[in-house]
């Protein structure tokens, strides 16, 4: 379809509305439009992009492009459809929150495992959107039409651990975009199944949404299908039949460190969407199975903790980093692993 047969068909709809907007931010390198889309919104193929603007559904500065169009910094990207996106209401609630540092810029968020980051399916309430709302009512960038304010990145419902707010539009805009950039640091803990051969590596692998199970992750081969993502980890402490494990990230895809150690033959303890709520090493003793069985009771979700977060400010322009300590529920699972390799070596 040309771009004029595109503009006459646009012209022929009643009313299109806008799913999504992005402006490209400066220092962008030139950009397929469909990769800057798929690296902005969440679960979305770069076939279904490259299907959207065949269909005049990509704007870019308000006019319809083609899937190959380079995006350049300052360019205003947006989806638009025949029919409304469903808004979902942020609702505020008074949630406490377990703030590691703040100031007018930002603030870091220690958030509990089970506190959900935003509203979405099944989430509507309870949310940690909800309770900023709430929070900071008094802010502007908490008082607009963005579904997901002052948020530039996430970890998992049942990952505890450190995350960054911005507090205005300017903050959110310079982190985001180290973000996207991959230039932060971002430094995760996990207890996981197995021992490891060498002391550190490299995991390389696209990670892209489950063709069989669309509520997990998987690793593709090098291609078209997922995202590129690199996790590097080192043995921090091996505890016979577990290993604690720091994992930093150079990419950040849903899942990542989830997948990418299930990869690799050594998913995260007591993950249950990726296998690790099951027994995977061990002896075949009663008294074991019950002793794991035990662990899980205490931990009962994934051993992941993000506990080191860096980037640069905002204002001052200096790199500033964030630590957190390993929640109890993971430190007692870890004491319970020495204290059980302790007595086996006797």
């Amino acid at each position: 379809m040309s771009t004029e047969e595109k503009d006459d068909l646009i012209e022929e709809q009643d009313e299109l509305f806008e799913h999504h907007k992005f402006i490209a931010p400066p220092g962008l390198k030139l950009l397929r439009v469909d990769k800057f889309l798929q690296n902005k919104i969440e679960n979305a193929s770069r076939s279904k992009i490259q299907s959207a603007a065949e269909a005049g559904s990509i704007h870019v500065n308000e006019k319809p492009v083609k899937s190959n169009y380079k995006v350049k910094p300052g360019d205003v990207v947006a989806v638009v459809l025949t029919y409304p996106p469903r808004v979902i209401e942020i609702i505020p609630e008074d949630i406490p929150l377990n703030i590691a540092y703040e100031d007018e810029d930002f603030l870091i968020v220690n958030k509990h495992p089970g506190l959900v980051v935003h509203p979405s399916y099944g989430h509507y309430s309870g949310t940690l959107i909800n309770a900023l709302a709430y929070r900071y009512k008094h802010l502007p960038i908490f008082n607009g039409s963005d579904a997901r304010p002052g948020l530039v990145h996430r970890i998992d419902k049942n990952t505890s651990g450190l995350l960054v707010i911005a507090k205005n539009e300017e903050a959110k805009t310079k982190i985001a975009l180290q973000f996207f950039e991959h230039t932060t640091y971002r430094r995760y803990v996990a207890l996981v199944w197995g021992g490891f051969d060498e002391d550190e590596g490299t995991i390389t692998g696209h990670v892209g949404r489950s063709l069989k199970n669309r509520k997990v992750m998987t690793v593709f081969p090098e291609g078209e299908y997922g995202k590129h993502a690199i996790t590097h980890y080192k043995v921090l402490e091996r505890l016979g039949y577990v290993t604690l494990v720091e994992c930093r990230l150079e990419t950040g895809r849903t899942h990542q460190i989830r997948v990418h150690m299930k990869h690799i033959g050594h998913p995260l303890f007591n993950d249950p969407e990726y296998g690790g709520d099951k027994i995977l090493k061990g002896t075949t003793f009663t008294k074991y199975r019950q002793f794991v069985q035990n662990c899980f009771g205490m931990l009962p979700r994934q051993a992941l903790h993000a506990k080191e977060l860096g980037f640069i400010h905002p204002t001052t322009n200096e790199f500033a980093k964030y630590t957190s300590e390993i929640p109890e529920d993971m430190t007692m699972v870890i004491e319970k692993w020495r204290g059980y390799i302790s007595t086996r070596n006797e």
